[in-house]
């Protein structure tokens, strides 16, 4: 499968933003996995996407910033939070290349009811905090709410150089312009625009993770194949297209 060479203008996926945010001080980390282990917790209506036939885990903490509806305001207090994701990689029958959340951990209650009812979309309630020390970064989850209750995540990187020019791995598991999820009978594709990733490469000091393993995942095998940081991105998203079935 291809990857882009260049991001998307804005508007070119859509042409009115339903909701803006801003992502800041994202660690991802990514490990390899087989692409039959993943297909069947995608999507109906998706396939894993692949680089050189390998597939992708990926476990993200990130701060969400300022989110709001159309070209509103942020939601005071509400929008701005701290989160933590476990994501796939996939692609629909319309070559969209996008992502397949399996959960996301949001320090805020009221978030997590709206996404999961309006999307179906797994987020769950826990508590969570970054900590920074220079250029250390010590990410902090433990699951409230629905479950597994108690399940933690901590993590801790080094920042290092920024990246020139991007790898294909580190291009293939960053450049993302959508993601898909089944809601209501069907399956959505929710397309967003940001800019390029502004990327360092980071060293992982400290893992202790249940997140990937309660999102259904097999533990990861080994160190992760890429880690990388990012200050960050805005972000805005269009409206959802169901799509379309076969025949």
């Amino acid at each position: 499968m291809g990857i882009e060479a260049i991001d998307p203008a804005p508007g070119a996926t859509f042409r009115r933003a339903v909701l803006r945010q801003r992502w800041e001080d994202l660690t991802f980390l990514h490990w390899a996995v087989a692409p039959e282990l993943v297909a069947p917790l995608l999507p109906a209506g998706t396939r894993p996407d692949t680089l050189d036939g390998v597939a992708h885990v990926g476990l993200i903490g990130f701060r969400m910033v300022g989110l709001g509806l159309g070209r509103g305001p942020g939601v005071p207090y509400f929008g701005s939070f701290w989160e933590t994701n476990v994501r796939l990689y996939s692609v629909d029958g319309a070559g969209r290349r996008a992502v397949v959340f399996r959960s996301l951990d949001a320090s805020r209650l009221v978030p997590v009811l709206v996404a999961r009812a309006a999307l179906r979309l797994p987020y769950m309630w826990s508590s969570m905090r970054l900590d920074r020390d220079g250029d250390r970064r010590v990410y902090r989850c433990r699951r409230r709410w629905p479950g597994p209750a108690g399940a933690t995540s901590r993590m801790e990187v080094r920042v290092g150089d920024p990246v020139g020019e991007p790898t294909p791995l580190e291009h293939f598991v960053t450049a993302r312009w959508g993601l898909h999820t089944r809601a209501y009978g069907r399956t959505l594709h929710l397309p967003n625009w940001h800019p390029r990733w502004p990327l360092h490469r980071a060293e992982l000091l400290h893992l202790d993770d249940e997140l990937v393993t309660a999102a259904g995942l097999p533990a990861p095998a080994g160190p992760p194949v890429s880690v990388l940081h990012s200050p960050g991105v805005p972000v805005a998203f269009g409206p959802p297209v169901a799509l379309r079935r076969p025949g």
